[in-house]
């Protein structure tokens, strides 16, 4: 006999298809998310695409609809589920975790950015003003405060944000997230390296750099283009390419930073499929560049030294934790500072390569996918004990 839970992942926004397929396989999975995000982010495909077996409700709305409307739907389908895992601390959990405490459910709050700090980053950039500064920062303290007394557990991606749940919850756990695929995101010999280059068509003799994050307001994909730009002036051979649905953003960043012949060596391409295709380019690369304003941990980083490709990073939030000694660490908006990362690894490549190999063995005994979903299967069978028995 073997005991499956029954699982609501229950979603305010955008998610991750490597968190919800490995969800899927530990548990009797329904995936509830709103309509308009489940279709435009591309998730709808790639779950449809990845045969991974659950239930998907769709919530139809805007962002007030879809606050009004899942509400009444959990309220009326919570009981049907052993546990909910609810994405993230803000608005939709508000919903999950009340709905849960009346309905006697437990919920599981899953962290995995910075509310707060990634929220003053709007500020920094001048989206928004000094009084919506003030009032979203109240009501993101307040939504983290009201969801870390009624969830039953907290699980936040990596220690720094682990300390920044327990501010708000005595109950909390490390999560991995979806964790490092590491049997998919693993090193490459340079003549496999240059096979890939050839297969995704990319130049081949120059050193590239991989910026893998979206673009976003707690990202800094200025600092990696001023690096890159310094780093030619003195003589690498660098272009820079960005993945993502706002890769045409990273694109038209170049001209308001007033570099010089951008169109040979910035790229940019949309995003490629997390589970299938973008390890290639995390193979190939030289280097990847991770620059945050703030990060509560960043996964990339992780997949890059799984691959023995050489990390630079922003010695901020999480990545200032977790990759101390496997990566360069340079200050925030600091593009000298990256440039010169960039010219030692390409000066040093046997030394920054032995670093990232010292990173994988990190990623494998700590971060693997298998352990990631293995914790969460812990954290779901402690806080739901009834789960029924079903036929092994």
């Amino acid at each position: 006999m073997t005991h499956t839970r029954k699982v609501l992942f229950f979603v305010e926004g955008f998610t991750d298809i490597r968190f919800v397929v490995g969800l899927s396989q530990i548990s009797n999975l329904t995936l509830c998310v709103p309509a308009v995000a489940y279709g435009s982010s591309g998730l709808r495909e790639r779950v449809r695409d990845s045969g991974a077996t659950l239930r998907v409700v769709e919530i139809p709305g805007s962002r007030a609809r879809f606050q009004a409307s899942s509400l009444r739907w959990l309220w009326r389908h919570a009981r049907e589920f052993d546990a909910i895992v609810s994405q993230e601390v803000l608005r939709g959990s508000v919903n999950a975790t009340l709905v849960g405490r009346l309905r006697g459910v437990p919920v599981i709050t899953y962290m995995a950015i910075a509310p707060v700090e990634y929220f003053r980053c709007r500020r920094e950039r001048g989206q928004i003003g000094w009084a919506g500064a003030l009032l979203g920062e109240a009501a993101i303290r307040g939504m983290m405060t009201f969801n870390g007394r009624l969830a039953t557990r907290s699980v936040a991606l990596g220690s720094y944000l682990r300390e920044i749940a327990g501010r708000y919850s005595a109950r909390t756990d490390i999560g991995l997230y979806y964790g490092v695929d590491t049997s998919l995101f693993a090193p490459a010999d340079a003549d496999e390296r240059r096979r890939l280059r050839v297969k995704r068509n990319l130049p081949p003799d120059a050193f590239l750099i991989f910026f893998a994050s979206r673009v976003s307001h707690e990202k800094d994909p200025e600092t990696v283009l001023r690096a890159t730009a310094i780093a030619r002036e003195r003589g690498l051979n660098a272009v820079v390419l960005n993945l993502g649905g706002g890769y045409r953003d990273f694109l038209a960043l170049a001209d308001p930073l007033d570099l010089k012949d951008t169109s040979s060596w910035v790229l940019g391409r949309p995003a490629a499929h997390p589970m299938i295709d973008v390890a290639d380019y995390f193979r190939t690369a030289d280097v990847i560049a991770q620059a945050s304003h703030a990060e509560g941990l960043g996964l990339s980083p992780l997949e890059a030294l799984a691959c023995d490709t050489p990390v630079v990073a922003t010695a901020v939030g999480g990545m200032a934790a977790q990759l101390k000694g496997v990566a360069q660490l340079v200050p925030p908006r600091d593009p000298a500072a990256m440039a010169a990362a960039f010219e030692w690894i390409a000066a040093h490549p046997d030394e920054a390569r032995a670093q990232a190999a010292r990173g994988r063995e990190m990623v494998v005994r700590d971060w693997s996918r298998e352990r990631a979903f293995a914790e969460l299967a812990r954290v779901i069978a402690e806080v739901s004990p009834r789960a029924a028995p079903e036929a092994a």
